[in-house]
């Protein structure tokens, strides 16, 4: 019994002197621990993909794009979770050099060096990593402002006259879309139960998405009807 007595007391020394003395601070330091080991693991690298739209710099002011496909790419980034959990599409830059470009076709290479990257941020796969671009000269032309007019009009009316204000507007673009282009065309405007004269305010567009109004701004279009001996119309 003497032996069990001093082995109890044995123990209870051992837990006094290097388990409970500075229990507050042990408790402290495992609490920092357990805390450092989870930002560890949780800052783990991982790899994401983001697609990202191209930024074209040093482009020739004489120039335009003649290729209308999407320009962006699908970059796959790694770095620590926190990092790209949180990152955003405006942090990552995707930059295509068009330094002395000319008319006529040309490929260009996009590189990891092309992408900006938040730091600790790196770039695994860039995909397409080439782009075949198709330039040619810039160009205006003035074009007619065609109105479109639908609805239906009263019973003995017709349409006598539709005029657009401007009546004309530049665009602007590649050189051949550009010369492809006879007139704009305003949203529809709906002349239903018009009588006597009634003016819209719209917008004109051109079809061509490469080929854009020089100066956006409001198009006037006045209707004018009046009676007719035919059946009710349709504009």
């Amino acid at each position: 019994m003497e032996r069990s007595a001093n082995m109890g007391e044995s123990i209870r020394n051992f837990v006094r002197k290097y388990i409970l003395k500075n229990l507050a601070f042990k408790l402290v330091s495992l609490a920092i621990a357990v805390m450092l080991w989870w930002a560890v693991g949780r800052d783990q690298p991982i790899e994401i993909p983001m697609t990202v739209p191209l930024e074209f710099q040093h482009a020739p002011s004489n120039l335009e794009i003649n290729s209308d496909y999407p320009f962006q790419a699908l970059v796959t980034l790694r770095g620590p979770e926190r990092l790209l959990q949180g990152l955003r599409p405006s942090e990552v830059h995707a930059i295509l050099d068009l330094r002395g470009a000319n008319p006529g076709e040309r490929t260009f290479d996009l590189t990891a060096q092309d992408i900006r990257v938040p730091r600790n941020v790196n770039v695994v796969q860039i995909v397409p990593s080439q782009f075949h671009i198709s330039f040619d000269r810039s160009s205006t032309r003035s074009v007619e402002v065609q109105p479109r007019v639908i609805g239906t009009l009263l019973s003995g009316y017709g349409i006598t006259e539709v005029t657009a204000d401007p009546a004309s507007i530049i665009i602007v673009g590649p050189q051949r879309r550009v010369q492809a282009i006879l007139t704009a065309m305003t949203d529809p405007v709906d002349a239903t139960g018009v009588v006597g004269t009634a003016t819209f305010t719209t917008h004109a567009y051109v079809a061509d998405p490469l080929v854009r109004v020089q100066t956006p701004g409001p198009i006037h279009v006045t209707v004018n009807t009046g009676k007719n001996s035919g059946k009710p119309g349709q504009p």
